[in-house]
This record gives C-alpha cells, structure tokens and sequence, in this order.
C-alpha cells in the first residue's frame, strides 16, 4: 500500500464511550462514526470540532445513539458540512433514534443540544446507498472508492470497505455479529479476506454468550413467573434497532398457544413507535432471508402485529389491564419512559426490570446490571410543569419584548422603496400589538384604495389591511431613518388602585385572567403552553426482580477469534473496549499460529496511529510560487509537471474553532519551496502514458490519414510505419516527408511530455 494511513481515535477507544474515529488516507479524512450516549458528555464533540475543518466525508455503520447521536449537534451547531454515508435503514432508523432520543430528554427537563430541526437537517444530508454499492469519491477523494457490506447486529448495520485505485482496502468493522436472527442475516466478514487493515472492536473479546435457544427460554421463563404471579415486567430496550428482534420474537411466543402468554397484554412504547414499526414495514428486503422468503409466499408483513399495542405515553400503558409485558425505551434508563416505569413499578416485589443489554458505564441500568443485589438507590427525578400566575406573565412579557424588537430590526431593514407587502406584514404586527395592549379585537376589513387604483401590467395580489388602518411612512433625513424615542421605549402596564372585590369575584377574575393569558399567547403564535423544570433527588427502595438477559446481538469473544484467523488482515487496529478486552484479544493475535498480523495497534483516545505499510513514503507541502512555476502536461485524465526544488523544514500551525478561543496545533512538514534558476539542473525530456496502436489508429483517420495493420504496424498512407518495439517503445520508420512530421506531430500529442 503506497498511501499514507492515519487513524485517530477520538472517543471509543480502551473504553466503551461512544464510536468516533478520524481515518486519514492521504489528503483525505474519514469520519467513522459520529456517536454520543446517555451522558451526553461535551468532551466527545469537542474532539470532533477541533477536527471539523479537515473532514472530507462521515461514514455511518449502524442506527443507534452511539454512532450517530452526534450528528445533530455537528450539523446544527457545530456547521459540519459534507457528504454522509450510510444504507437507507440507518438513515430511516437512525432518525427515529434521535427522535426519540430528544423527545425523552425534552419531555421531562430542558434539553439544549440542538433540536428537531438540527435532527432534520442532519439527516437530510446523507446519501443513502444500499449493499455493495459502489461508490467513487470526487475532489481530494479521487481515486477513493467505498462500499457497504453486511455487519448484522442492526438493520441496515454496516463494515466499509475503503479502497484506493490500483491499491489494497481498509475494512472498517464494528460492532457486527456473524450469526444469524429472526429478522437479520448474519455478517461474512470472512468475504473480505486479507485486507491490508482492518479496524475493528473487541467490545466482548472476554465475554461468552448463550446460546441463543437458552436465551429465549430464560426470557420466556423469567415473564411468565413475572406474570402468573400477577406482576407486571419491563423490558428496558431501544428505540428503532434491537427492538426488531425482541419483537419478533415476543410476537412468536404471544402467537404460540404452548406458550400461556397469549392471554397477557404486550405493549412496545416509545415517542415514534408507529413510526419505527412502519419503517420496519417498507425494509422487509433488507432482513433476513427466511423472513423475506415468508414474506413473498404468505405476503403477510412480519411486522404486522397482532398482539402487540403500540403506545406513545404513561397514560395510555396504564389504560392496558395487567399483568402486562412493556418494551419501553430508553435502554439506559436515565431517561425516557423506561425510567418513569421503573420509578413506579420498583417498589412492587411482583414486578421484573429485564435489561436487554449492556449499556455505557455510569448509566442506571449499567449500575443495576453490575450490581443485581442493589435494595435502594438515590435517583434524581425530572418533571415538566405548565408556568402559572406571576411566573406566566412574566414569560408573556419577555416574549413582547423579543416580539418588539424583531419588529424593530425589522423595520429597520425596509428603505423607502421597499417591498410594499413586507411593509404591510410588519404593519399588521403592530396592529396586533395595539390589540393586545388595548385588550380590543378588529375583524372589519376594508379595501386599500390606492393599491385598487394602481394599474400595472402585472398582475399584483390584493392586500386588505385591518381596521384601523393608519399607514405609517418613514422619514429619513441625511443620516438615516428619524429615531423614535417611544419606539424603543418598555411600555410598562401601570396597575391602578381598585377597591377590593368580593370574593364570590375572585374565581370569575381568575377566569378573565386565564383568557387574556390565552388570547396574548395566540397573538404571540406560542403554541406550546410554556413550561419549567423542576428536579427532586428521591431514595428509590427496589424490592422488585433485576435481571440481565443479553440481546445485545454482537459476535461473542470466541467467535471474533475465529473470524479474525480466517481474515487474516495484514494490520489490525482495536477499538470500543475496556482496557482488559482490548490487551486480551490484542495478545490473543499476537500469539496466535494462525494469524501473522505484521502490526497490532491498541491506541488511546487522540492517539494517533501511522499504518502506512511503505517505509520511504512522505508528506511534502509545496510553496505558491514553486506551483505557479510549474508546466503541467495532461495524460489522460491526470496533469504531470516536472518539478526542480530543495526542501526546508518549517513549522505548520492548524487552527481550529472551538466555542470562543483558538486551538492551536503545531506540526514540522518538510516545505519543498523554488531554487534559485541556475541551480536548475537540465533534463531530457520524459513521455508518459504509452498509447494503443488501435487508439492511435483511431487518431490518425480523424485527422485524414489513412491507416492499416500489417504484420503488427500501423502503415500510414504507404509511407510510414508505425510500430513497437522490444522493450514496449512505438518508433517511426519512413522517409522525411510531410507526412511524416504530420504524424509524429500527432504521436507527440498522445504522451504527457514532462
């Protein structure tokens, strides 16, 4: 491999943060994987931002929180501006993801990351490609090629295969799982034999799994004593990935008569779980090959549930008689509706909490799975509550406030021949405002004469002003528009001393209190009632049943070993595990009899890894006034120049935003900059890029010369044979005639003379 590889973990690495990582091939950037969790821990994006100017292209490979949870904050904060790839289901699902994701921190405290639109806007960027697709990259990435290949584990799970022209490929695989499910195929990572790297996780390089019949026992087992006994179990899991598979699964117990459980209720809840069962729906050719086959032959949607209720809150699940199984996001359990159950239903010795799979460390259900023994712990409790009384009409007055100075910037902006509907919008605004203050309401409408009285070619929109109407025009002197003091004056509501009311008036005054609250909202278009966070820390006493089944849906230790022998990748790059994993699987490979990895890299967080495999490759950077110089030749579709300078050793500073100061990163390059012109030493002139005797056949007809084959050489016009040689050199041989110049004129033009 002639290129120059350098990967950068920058969060993932001897740890079990979220995935992100800067894969450098020559001048162009990969972001693999943008992902955040639970904690939603800063430091994870300000890694990303220091690098954000460089990268070139995001390269996503699955749906969930940990590799994409950072996309919307990229995008909508940070100004991440180029390609996204990834397969359509991660696209769909991943969406609903951060969806979800948002609205179960939005629904209980403030939540100030970005936003649904920032979540739109992200997504809308990415292209979507589909399995083996191939891909050519443009600009720095020419010659770059990418392709997505099955991983398991999620729909639409992905392993990038990064290939250069003419060179040997990357693989970039995580998180993948070999064997097959209900509704997934599994990853054949050993079809991408012997790459030149391969990155790739050792998340459970020391852990062992069940078999997967065991496993569905023990769930079985463990929520039909739940229920038989009338309690009620949870099932912690997430919003649009490994919830496929629980319900599918669930469904087929549920439809079994064997099975008891028909008779008990089934409820999947999160905030886009219609949404994530339709989007399931349409992806049926993504899935497995069993559900596809059944599919085509019954035409029965296996995600058209029979027993399962879809639910999008707290009400709706209590409305649901018990004993009841709930499927409920988020995994975690620091947020969502998961939480909220187990809030409620942990004191209760009759009910279950199943943890699907492990989550990061430090989340609730990471220290309940740690610690299964736990009777209680403190828990910080989040709610929303609508503004009341004083703390409401101050919110109205600050949105007055914002409102008016909108309009003065506004205003601002509109010269004396502006746009005469804009100048009408701003004006109804203010209309509105006297409406409010003077608590009236206007519904007369009455015709601006003057705009009837215009003719015009064009045709122009009829605009009815409100009653009152009083045209306001702007006067401007030399310096500008004429200020108004009182437009930028606090109009204050004066209270007035009033006798005191009777009380039986009190409830009809807090009744007109509540409608003038409501009318200045909707003159203020606030669609959403205003609301505060309030935040209490509770001791939550757990006497109900913890246990820990694993759904996770990631190849085991065992099994990653195997796979890696049968791979043989000739480097090898471990990622997204503990530390313990990591140097476990790490020594597996290095000891190992069938596999010669000739490098083994375990970098940290910001380490940076050099995997170029030529020892005499470098990085040079050339001088403005040394490329200005340059003669470039055109061969083909590449420009060739010939280049005479010396090389000075300089130090590179590289700027990065991050929030308010500078990051400042100093690196020494070799410069190559112009010598002084008698130093120039002389060169014979050099032809790159042989022709084809039939291309130039082809050339010569063109331009009016006749030309045939005979005996393998070109005859032109009968006298001069073009032909090759020994060594592979086309030579010339004829008289010196005009043709012949001609001819040799038109060989020249084929070669990139340098």
């Amino acid at each position: 491999m002639t290129s120059i590889i350098r990967f950068t973990p920058l969060s993932g690495a001897q740890d079990e943060k979220p995935l992100c990582y800067l894969l450098q091939v020559d001048e162009f950037r990969f972001l693999l994987d943008c992902g955040w969790d639970e904690n939603l821990d800063l430091e994870v994006v300000e890694n990303i931002r220091k690098h954000l100017h460089s990268i070139d292209a995001v390269l996503l490979s699955h749906p969930d929180i940990y590799h994409v949870g950072a996309l919307p904050y990229l995008v909508g904060k940070c100004g991440l501006n180029c390609p996204i790839y990834a397969t359509i289901p991660v696209h769909k699902m991943g969406q609903m993801f951060v969806y979800d994701f948002y609205q179960s921190h939005h629904n209980y405290k403030n939540f100030e990351h970005y936003t649904l639109d920032d979540v739109d806007a992200a997504f809308d960027k990415i292209e979507q490609l589909k399995y083996s697709q191939h891909v050519s990259l443009k600009g720095r990435g020419h010659g770059l090629s990418i392709t997505p290949y099955l991983a398991g584990h999620m729909i639409g799970g992905t392993m990038w295969k990064i290939m250069k022209e003419g060179e040997e490929d990357i693989i970039y695989a995580v998180d993948f799982n070999h064997k097959k499910e209900i509704h997934l195929n599994g990853a054949v990572l050993e079809t991408l034999s012997r790459p030149a790297l391969l990155i790739t996780d050792a998340f459970n390089a020391v852990k062992q799994q069940a078999r997967r019949r065991e496993r569905d026992i023990q769930l079985m087992n463990q929520i039909l004593t739940t229920v038989r006994k009338d309690g009620n179990v949870l099932l912690a899991c997430d919003t649009a990935g490994r919830i496929l598979e629980l319900t599918q699964l669930l469904d087929q117990l549920w439809r079994s008569q064997d099975s008891g459980l028909s008779v008990y209720s089934l409820v999947v809840m999160n905030n886009v779980v219609y949404n994530t069962v339709e989007f399931a729906k349409s992806q049926v050719e993504w899935m497995s090959d069993k559900m596809i086959k059944s599919f085509e032959a019954t035409r029965t949607n296996p995600f058209s549930f029979k027993h399962i209720v879809q639910c999008h809150s707290i009400k709706e699940v209590e409305d649901v008689p018990s004993p009841k199984v709930v499927l409920a996001s988020t995994a975690d359990l620091n947020s969502g509706f998961s939480r909220e159950i187990f809030i409620s239903w942990a004191p209760d010795p009759k009910n279950t909490v199943i943890f699907t799979y492990s989550t990061a460390p430090g989340s609730l259900a990471r220290q309940l799975i740690d610690n299964p023994d736990t009777k209680s712990i403190e828990i910080e409790v989040n709610k929303k509550v609508k503004l009341e009384g004083a703390e409401l009409a101050e919110f109205l007055e600050n949105e007055k406030e914002k409102a008016r100075l909108t309009r003065l910037t506004r205003k601002s902006l509109t010269s004396e021949t502006g746009d005469n509907v804009f100048k009408q919008e701003s004006e109804s605004e203010d209309e509105e405002e006297n409406a409010l203050d003077l608590k009236s309401k206007y519904d007369l409408m009455l015709t601006d004469e003057k705009l009837r009285s215009k003719s015009s070619f064009f045709k122009q929109a009829k605009i009815y002003p409100m009653f009152p109407y009083k045209e306001d025009r702007l006067k401007w002197d030399d310096y500008g528009e004429v200020i108004r003091p009182e437009d930028y004056m606090i109009t204050e509501t004066m209270m007035l001393d009033q006798p005191e009311v009777p009380e039986e008036n009190d409830e009809m005054k807090l009744q007109q209190t509540l409608e003038d609250m409501k009318e200045e909202m909707e003159l203020l278009e606030i669609k959403e009632p205003p609301t505060k966070c309030i935040s209490q820390t509770i001791q939550l006493d757990i006497r109900c049943t913890l246990a820990y089944i694993d759904f996770e849906g990631r190849s085991d230790g065992e099994s990653v070993k195997r796979i890696l022998s049968l791979v043989k990748p000739r480097q090898l790059i471990l990622v997204h595990a503990t530390e313990q994993a990591t140097r476990t699987l790490a020594d597996h490979c290095r000891n190992s009899n069938n596999m010669t990895i000739s490098n083994i890299y375990t970098p940290v967080v910001n380490e940076t890894v050099d995997a170029t495999r030529e020892s005499h490759i470098y990085q040079v950077k050339l001088k403005d006034a040394l490329v200005s110089s340059l003669k470039f030749s055109t061969a083909q579709d590449i420009e060739l120049a010939w280049v005479d300078g010396q090389l000075v050793m300089e130090e590179r500073g590289e700027k990065f935003d991050k929030m308010e100061t500078d990051f400042q990163k100093k690196e020494v390059v070799p410069v190559l900059e112009q010598m002084p012109q008698e130093l120039v030493p002389g060169h014979s002139s050099v032809f790159i890029g042989e022709p084809r005797l039939s291309d130039f056949k082809q050339v010569l007809t063109r331009n009016g010369i006749q030309a045939e084959f005979a005996g393998g050489a070109l005859i032109c016009n009968n006298v001069v044979a073009v032909k090759r040689n020994e060594t592979g050199k086309i030579t010339l041989e004829g008289g010196l005639c005009p043709e012949y110049y001609q001819i040799r004129e038109l060989l020249y033009e084929q070669y990139a003379i340098v």
